[in-house]
């Protein structure tokens, strides 16, 4: 256990006693009386713990300040033994490379060179986590920090926005006043669900598409968490919709032992198959992405229905097929 750990524990046995006695802390404490003479001192000369030894009861205890002049004593707000501190460095180094915007990493700068300095070790923890953990994030794109930053801000400030925004689908640049409702990290990527006022609806803008943002003075308006869900929530991936559809997917029984365990969509409905096969159900609205997921698996999935999805990924193979018989 580090000393921080020890201090913080000996903190909680006195408070919970009248009286500890030197025996018992040692063997809580399992370390050697040097050890915990150390504690003590430090705690009395550094954080200014009223600890006393009282010779009547034979122990430790916290004396009675009420009347005290001086520094009071606290515990700093943060301790933390270092399986705790090496745990937190790890989820650190996560999220760096998860918040490829920077709109949480600069913010958590100053925690981790605390946690740092609260493990009070020189083996470079932070360089042996990044060397032994790897995060691969293909796919993901980088984002503008500006923006990225202005959307976050607008978010939680509950302000509305102008945006400039870059439809890849049509090519087409809009500018369009929004009232953000929540930002989605899905696939590698950061989307914003927000209350378009161009539309007058609901829209999922992808972040990195946006191309300007200014925070306006006026209000958000709000939209309830079940209309989000019933609006942007119900079909399948990011392109979802409120009438959602159900798709029935059948897998080989070779590929059943990845997708078993794989989760398509919330309210998905799955099972074995007595010819060893898998059947995936999943409500879709917007078919685009629910195509993708479906093209690579090859030949090991098989759209049962509804049959306008099964034409959809027939014209997609064909259309791929024409590139591979050119020659």
């Amino acid at each position: 256990m580090s000393n921080t750990g020890r201090v913080y524990q000996i903190d909680q046995i006195l408070a919970a006693r009248q009286f500890v006695t030197r025996d018992e802390l040692l063997e809580r404490l399992e370390v050697s009386w040097a050890t915990l003479k150390r504690d003590l001192a430090y705690m009395r000369d550094r954080l200014n713990a009223p600890i006393i030894f009282d010779r009547e009861l034979g122990g430790y205890r916290f004396e009675d300040n009420d009347g005290q002049v001086g520094p009071q004593y606290e515990l700093p707000g943060l301790w933390f033994d270092a399986n705790e501190i090496h745990a937190l460095l790890t989820m650190q180094h996560l999220l760096s490379n998860l918040d490829s915007g920077g709109l949480l990493g600069p913010h958590v700068q100053p925690l981790l060179a605390r946690l740092t300095g609260i493990l009070g070790t020189t083996d470079d923890a932070i360089d042996e986590i990044e060397k032994r953990i790897k995060i691969d994030t293909a796919g993901a794109r980088h984002f503008e920090l500006d923006q990225f930053q202005a959307i976050g801000a607008a978010l939680l400030q509950r302000k509305r926005m102008n945006i400039q925004y870059h439809a890849r689908g049509t090519d087409e640049v809009t500018e369009r006043e929004i009232s953000p409702q929540r930002l989605i990290f899905y696939k590698n990527n950061w989307y914003l669900d927000a209350w378009c006022h161009l539309r007058n609806a609901l829209r999922s803008f992808s972040v990195d598409a946006v191309l300007q943002a200014e925070i306006l003075e006026s209000n958000a308006r709000n939209v309830s968490e079940k209309n989000l869900n019933e609006t942007l929530g119900a079909g399948y991936g990011i392109f979802s919709g409120k009438h959602a559809q159900w798709a029935t997917l059948h897998f080989s029984a070779e590929r059943a032992r990845w997708v078993a365990t794989e989760q398509w969509h919330p309210k998905q409905k799955a099972a074995y198959l007595d010819n060893g096969k898998f059947e995936l159900q999943i409500p879709y609205a917007d078919d685009r992405e629910l195509v993708m997921d479906i093209l690579r698996h090859g030949g090991d999935c098989e759209v049962i229905s509804p049959p306008e999805l099964r034409q959809r990924v027939k014209a997609e193979l064909k259309r791929i097929s024409k590139f591979y018989t050119k020659d």
